[in-house]
C-alpha cells in the first residue's frame, strides 16, 4: 500500500512540459476487449528513455489501484500492478516507437467501468511528463429479443380489459421501455415495470400492459439502450374474431369435402364397371370367331 501510494505522490510531484491532456469516451461490450487510446504524435521515440505508466484516475479508487499497466526503459514492469489485472492488459508493441501506448484491457466486466490516465515520462536529468490521457470507459450489454405474450381471443371481447406482457433481459444499463399503440402510434403507459439485477451486473426487464381490447388491436413493446443506441421491439397483431362466421365456413368445409369423396367414389365405381363391359365384349367376340372356325 505505502508503495503505491509513494507512487502516486512521486507523479504529482514530478515536471510536466506544457501539454494537452487528451480525452477519450469509449464504450465496450460486456466480455469484449477494450483499447484505451494514449497517442503522443512524436516518431522514432528511444523507449530506454521513457516510462509509460496506466492508472484509474477516479479519486475513490487510486489506494485500491494504483497501476493498471507500467512499461519501463521499454520493457514491462508488473511488480507494482494492480492484481485484478494481472494477464489482461496489453500494449501494442509495434506500436510504441511511434508514440502509440494505447493500451488493451482484456475481457471486460462491470468492475472495469472507470477513469483510465495514461502518464508518458521521459527520462533526462529529471523526469518529465511529455504526454497525458484520460480515457472513460463505459460498459454496455445488449438485451435479448423482447419476447411479447398478448391475449387469444376467441370470441368478441371488445371493451374488456387484456393483459399484455413483455420480457427481455441479459443487458446493461437499465433500459427504457415503451408500450405503443401502432395503430396510431400513441404511446401507452405499462401497469408495471420490474428491472431485476443479476450477479454479472446485467438486467432483465419485465413489464405489463393492461388496455381496453379493440376489434383491431396492434400494440408494440420496445426495449432500448441508451448507451449502445439500440432499440428492440416486438409486435402483436390480432384481428377481430367471431364464432358464426368461423362455424359455418367450417360446416361448408366439410360439406364439400364429404361431396368430393362421394364423387369420387362413385367415378372409381363408374370405370370399373366400364371396363368389366368392354373385357366381356372382347371375350364374346373371340369365342365367336373360333366357333366359326371349328
Amino acid at each position: 500500500f505505502h508503495f503505491r501510494y509513494g507512487f502516486l505522490l512521486l507523479l504529482l510531484h514530478i515536471p510536466k512540459a506544457v501539454i494537452a491532456l487528451e480525452e477519450k469516451n469509449i464504450i465496450s461490450k460486456l466480455g469484449d476487449n477494450a483499447t484505451l487510446s494514449c497517442i503522443y504524435n512524436k516518431k522514432n521515440l528511444q523507449l530506454k528513455n521513457l516510462r509509460v505508466y496506466w492508472q484509474i484516475a477516479d479519486d475513490s479508487y487510486q489506494e485500491k489501484c494504483s497501476v493498471v499497466h507500467a512499461l519501463i526503459s521499454g520493457q514491462d514492469d508488473n511488480r507494482s500492478q494492480c492484481i485484478r489485472f494481472k494477464n489482461r492488459t496489453q500494449l501494442f508493441w509495434d506500436r510504441l516507437e511511434d508514440g502509440d501506448f494505447s493500451l488493451l484491457l482484456l475481457n471486460v466486466s462491470q468492475s472495469d467501468g472507470h477513469t483510465y490516465k495514461c502518464i508518458v515520462l521521459e527520462k533526462t536529468e529529471v523526469p518529465v511528463v511529455i504526454h497525458q490521457a484520460e480515457v472513460v470507459l463505459s460498459l454496455a450489454a445488449s438485451y435479448s429479443q423482447p419476447i411479447l405474450s398478448g391475449p387469444i381471443r376467441n370470441s368478441d371481447s371488445t371493451g374488456e380489459e387484456v393483459t399484455f406482457n413483455c420480457r427481455s433481459g441479459n443487458g446493461y444499463p437499465k433500459p427504457n421501455v415503451y408500450w405503443i399503440n401502432k395503430v396510431n402510434n400513441s404511446r401507452l403507459s405499462p401497469s408495471k415495470t420490474e428491472i431485476i439485477p443479476h450477479d454479472d451486473g446485467t438486467f432483465s426487464v419485465f413489464s405489463t400492459l393492461k388496455v381496453k381490447a379493440t376489434s383491431n388491436m396492434q400494440i408494440e413493446c420496445s426495449i432500448e439502450n441508451e448507451m449502445l443506441q439500440e432499440n428492440l421491439s416486438a409486435n402483436y397483431t390480432q384481428l377481430k374474431k367471431t364464432s358464426d362466421p368461423g362455424t359455418k365456413s367450417d360446416e361448408n368445409l366439410g360439406k364439400k369435402g364429404r361431396g368430393a369423396q362421394a364423387a369420387g367414389i362413385i367415378g372409381i365405381v363408374f370405370v370399373i364397371g366400364l371396363l368389366t363391359v368392354l373385357i366381356c365384349w372382347l371375350w364374346r367376340r373371340r369365342s365367336s370367331k373360333l366357333v366359326s372356325y371349328r
